[in-house]
């Protein structure tokens, strides 16, 4: 549920986080305030799943160089850009790092409160995304060094004889290893199991790509 998402505000204008927080919790949405991206980016291993708010023109650490410190860290809560109305070009930049949404100011309400309910959903999606994808990473981790190896050339479509050739096994061998597979990554066919191995980040040279974050 987004209620159960917190909305971190990242502005160094007090008045503006008073009162944007003023309005989000008004609406039923958990707020943490911070001061500057600087004061985000130090407590970052302490922050709750949900969205970022941020303004775009910032003393030190502005929002552009905010949003490729975030990615830099793997660290992919959806982000909402605050722009003015002359920062149109930053506001581009920003979708073009990253940021999910921008929203201009002055901005109603409503509009702001929108945007934001749209940004924790995708912060819902996301996390069960990577909830999925850690859950195949842990199934092929269980797998031995030769069920990875037949593991990546079933995914890249060959045969269960071209597989034993390539391998230098019998073909009778692959079909052990095949149902070991299987079984282990609680695959019930192989259209599956390829979905399965795209979500763990397998790749075609039996490898697991690095997609933390």
């Amino acid at each position: 549920m987004a209620n159960e998402k917190v909305v971190h505000v990242v502005d160094d204008d007090d008045a503006v986080r008073r009162s944007l927080s003023f309005l989000l919790a008004s609406d039923g949405l958990p707020v943490r305030l911070h001061a500057s991206a600087d004061a985000f980016l130090h407590d970052i291993d302490d922050v709750p799943e949900g969205c970022i708010v941020t303004d775009v023109r910032m003393p030190g650490l502005d929002g552009i160089e905010f949003l490729s410190r975030l990615r830099t860290q793997g660290f992919r809560l959806p982000v909402i850009v605050m722009t003015g109305h002359a920062d149109v070009p930053m506001a581009v930049e920003a979708l073009k790092r990253g940021a999910v949404d921008f929203i201009e100011k002055p901005f109603s309400d409503d509009l702001f409160l929108g945007v934001v309910r749209s940004a924790l959903a995708v912060s819902v999606s996301e996390s069960r995304a990577n909830a999925r994808t850690a859950e195949m990473r842990e199934r092929v981790d269980h797998l031995s060094e030769r069920e990875r190896q037949v593991l990546q050339k079933l995914v890249g479509g060959k045969p269960n004889k071209v597989i034993a050739f390539e391998l230098g096994i019998s073909a009778r061998t692959i079909e052990i290893y095949r149902a070991n597979v299987m079984a282990k990554m609680q695959a019930k066919s192989l259209s599956e199991l390829v979905r399965m191995s795209v979500a763990a980040g397998v790749d075609l040279d039996g490898e697991q790509n690095d997609r933390r974050g």
